[in-house]
């Protein structure tokens, strides 16, 4: 399973993500990610503040900490972009080098329809569903964004964490209403949660949204498959150009193999070599043999006995 949203924010000790990581990989996620917040504009000088772990596929230049590897699960590292105006998206695929996954939370009727329409290399669509959203979830963009393979998120943790009976019944209402406009396709669950109480076991989470109209085998897809796709399509595009991808090393053959093979084009060389002197050999005598034929004294010009027409060897 995989859980891509544990919030991370600068006051996070290590200890405590130590412990919430080391809960996420004892309730079966093997993949989580870390994410941090940016805020638009981005700054023109981009430095991920994320910590790097041991389990990390590391794609910065950051020494890891020293934290336990044996009970942590892999982890990514994620930024979500609150974007307000879509023409502030001009500096959106300078993150890429920096973050494994990037992800929007469109906050206007216009980022959203821009996030689901146009903006590109963005692979998921991240909202707080705990607030009042300032506009529909208009099945006809939303089917637009999975169609372009854009997934939208379902943090639980904003349920768990809700300060009121008016957030959560925000968070059940948001919640049917993207159910219903996506049909229950495109769906990514992921916990969203700040420490280890509010993780909570994959089938739980898949019960519990079941109840708001999301079927089993898509509550299972959203927290397997579907992120999984996400996490697979990103990494290709950070090794890869237009589907082709990068060879990192080619393995040599062992050294043994080598001398064989180092023997075995000599002996064919030699072979070869042999081969075509032998045939020189037979050009040459076969040559000279013709040429013995034509100048012996019993050639066919001087063969006694043969008389010429009018007594006298024509010129």
């Amino acid at each position: 399973m995989f859980d891509l949203n544990i919030s991370w924010s600068p006051t996070t000790t290590s200890q405590d993500l130590e412990r919430l990581l080391s809960h996420s990989s004892q309730l079966g996620y093997k993949t989580v990610a870390l994410n941090h917040i940016i805020s638009t504009p981005i700054p023109s000088q981009i430095k991920n503040p994320l910590p790097q772990l041991p389990s990390t596929n590391d794609q910065t230049s950051s020494k890891p900490t020293s934290t336990t590897t044996t009970t942590l699960p892999t982890v990514l590292h994620r930024a979500t972009i609150i974007l307000s105006e879509p023409s502030q998206n001009h500096r959106l695929l300078s993150l890429t080098p920096h973050y494994h996954l990037l992800a929007l939370r469109p906050t206007t009727e216009k980022s959203f329809t821009a996030a689901c329409q146009s903006i590109t290399d963005i692979p998921l669509i991240s909202l707080d569903l705990s607030q009042r959203l300032p506009f529909h979830l208009r099945p006809k963009a939303c089917a637009v964004a999975v169609s372009r393979g854009v997934r939208f998120e379902i943090s639980y943790a904003q349920l768990l964490a809700a300060p009121d009976s008016r957030a959560r019944a925000n968070f059940i209402g948001n919640v049917m209403s993207l159910v219903r406009a996506t049909r229950g396709k495109g769906l990514v669950v992921s916990s969203g949660a700040a420490r280890a109480g509010d993780l909570r076991a994959p089938m739980d989470v898949v019960n519990l949204l079941s109840v708001w109209g999301l079927a089993c085998e898509r509550g299972v897809e959203a927290m397997g498959a579907g992120p999984r796709g996400i996490v697979v399509n990103e990494g290709i595009k950070r090794v890869g150009y237009r589907g082709v991808v990068e060879i990192v090393k080619a393995v040599s053959a062992p050294p043994e193999k080598e001398k064989e093979k180092d023997g075995a084009d000599g002996k064919k060389n030699g072979q070869a070599a042999t081969g075509s002197q032998s045939n020189a050999a037979g050009k040459n005598k076969k040559g000279q043999k013709r040429k013995n034929v034509q100048d012996s004294p019993g050639g066919e010009g001087n063969r006694p006995g043969k008389k010429w027409k009018g007594g006298q060897k024509p010129k």
